[in-house]
């Protein structure tokens, strides 16, 4: 009842995010973080909180199905679109760079394409595995001496698209690692960094903790791994932003998120310095 519970109100955060963006989508700093893929994301991780409603419903065939594949392929959505801010945090220095000659490709809406078509790899080995060695209703009478367990066996195909999802949040983690110093408008790779930081630790402790668990705590293992990573990855990506839109609107301006307003700031902070060093000329 507390994770079910954590899980409804914990869905009403990101859209709040998603309202705030929609209602300033005008402004730079929401222009400036490709407000498209952020409003994806911000909807991939509604879905993604309530995602652990999923594993309360009673055990069936169709439910173990839907659990595994609601699961990875709105993951998958959500590190597809990170990766594909992250690399346009790449591609946009390089181009705006001195002599860059380095155009982004197959104009604004690649990004897009670019997340569907990761996402597009996971549905299509979910239908694969799905056909290879389906979830099945598995009955536990070892667990509990006298009672009888209903659970959903996910079979390998579960750690298949677990696999997957790790290596894409373990590309992210390194782009974003190495372009994180990336000055101006560019920090939003440290926020992805910290945010991947956060989705590979509690994915990595989940497997261990995850196998050696039975019954209703392993899905409270389950349930609990999905909020946390979700929380993580809306807090590390989306707090500064928000903090910004609500708190300090006076710094939501073009030249101020594209650090203009920053580099002239330390210019006229050094100039006296400098007059004073030089004999006032």
């Amino acid at each position: 009842m507390s994770l079910g519970s954590i899980s409804i109100l914990g869905s009403f955060l990101p859209a709040f995010v998603l309202f705030l963006f929609i209602k300033n989508r005008d402004t730079p700093l929401v222009r400036a973080n490709n407000c498209a893929l952020s409003f994806i994301l911000l909807v991939t991780l509604t879905l993604s909180f309530l995602c652990p409603l999923l594993l309360l419903a009673p055990p069936g065939n169709q439910i173990c199905v839907i659990r595994q594949a609601a699961f990875c392929v709105l993951f998958t959505l959500c590190i597809s679109c990170l990766l594909a801010k992250t690399i346009i945090v790449v591609l946009a220095f390089r181009a705006n760079q001195p002599g860059g000659c380095l155009k982004v490709p197959m104009g604004p809406r690649w990004p897009i394409f670019f997340a569907m078509f990761c996402t597009f790899i996971q549905f299509a080995l979910c239908c694969f595995l799905f056909s290879v060695d389906p979830p099945f209703l598995e009955h536990d009478a070892k667990t509990l001496l006298g009672k009888i367990i209903i659970r959903c066996n996910y079979g390998f195909g579960f750690w298949f698209m677990l696999g997957y999802l790790g290596l894409l949040s373990t590309i992210c983690f390194i782009v974003a690692f190495l372009a994180r110093k990336l000055p101006g408008v560019f920090n939003e790779a440290t926020h992805i960094t910290f945010s991947m930081l956060v989705f590979l630790i509690v994915w990595i402790s989940f497997v261990p903790t995850y196998l050696s668990t039975q019954g209703r705590l392993a899905v409270a293992t389950e349930m609990f791994a999905i909020l946390s990573s979700s929380a993580g990855l809306l807090f590390c990506i989306f707090t500064p932003k928000v903090y910004i839109i609500l708190l300090k609107p006076q710094l939501n301006t073009r030249a101020v998120v594209s650090g203009q307003q920053r580099i002239q700031t330390i210019i006229e902070e050094s100039t006296p310095y400098r007059r004073r060093y030089t004999g006032g000329h």
